[in-house]
């Protein structure tokens, strides 16, 4: 999938779950639940052991366009894309993992807290970036106080943001799209509680629309 088309299925869908996977069981009906609640984007974290054969198998499903979240080095941009990804997320701004990922035409979404990060994925030809840690840098008001020497600044805000910020976040302009796992918490996924995951998403995909 070209970039301009995983950009586009970002901006239209406007939702992006945070999932983190604890066990590969999950992930089959992790996708079921998403696809459900009305979702066809996910980020799968690279944080745990089950991470990249969660990630194959989402991938495999087919109905989910996946990407591999906290990549920190190109080593494991190359072990995501091997098991799927269509996107690579950072925490943080790493020269080295966007340049691999340019280089492989990958797109890729770096983590920037600050106006220098910011200037350094431009300086990259980085246009859409991942805000993190969103709720604890300040939220909207960071955010506002960036868009002003930005003005075509683009973000993912990522990072503490829950289903009653979500509206105010998706009706600011810089907002492309929201990450969040308050629909996919690490409990309830470990608990199975999949009708609950589809109801979250259900109602963030509504706000969303609603924000559209």
């Amino acid at each position: 999938m070209p970039p301009g088309d995983v950009h586009k299925a970002i901006s239209v869908g406007r939702i992006v779950p945070v999932i983190v996977v604890d066990e590969r069981g999950s992930a089959a009906h992790l996708s079921d639940a998403l696809v459900a609640g009305g979702l066809h984007c996910a980020e799968v974290t690279f944080r745990t052991p089950a991470a990249e054969a969660a990630l194959r198998i989402t991938a495999a499903d087919g109905r989910l366009l996946v990407g591999a979240g906290t990549v920190v080095n190109p080593e494991q941009v190359d072990r995501a894309l091997a098991a799927g990804a269509r996107f690579i997320v950072s925490p943080g701004f790493s020269q080295a993992v966007v340049r691999h990922c340019t280089a492989l035409g990958v797109p890729v979404f770096p983590g920037v807290a600050t106006a220098s990060e910011i200037m350094a994925a431009l300086d990259e030809g980085v246009e859409l970036v991942k805000f993190f840690p969103a709720e604890a840098l300040g939220g909207l008001s960071m955010i506002n106080a960036l868009a002003g020497p930005f003005p075509g600044l683009r973000l993912i805000p990522t990072g503490g943001i829950t289903a009653a910020r979500l509206p105010a976040y998706l009706a600011h302009r810089s907002v492309v799209a929201v990450g969040g796992s308050w629909m996919v918490a690490p409990g309830l996924v470990a608990a199975g509680h999949w009708a609950e995951i589809t109801r979250l998403t259900a109602e963030a995909v509504a706000v969303a629309a609603l924000a559209s």
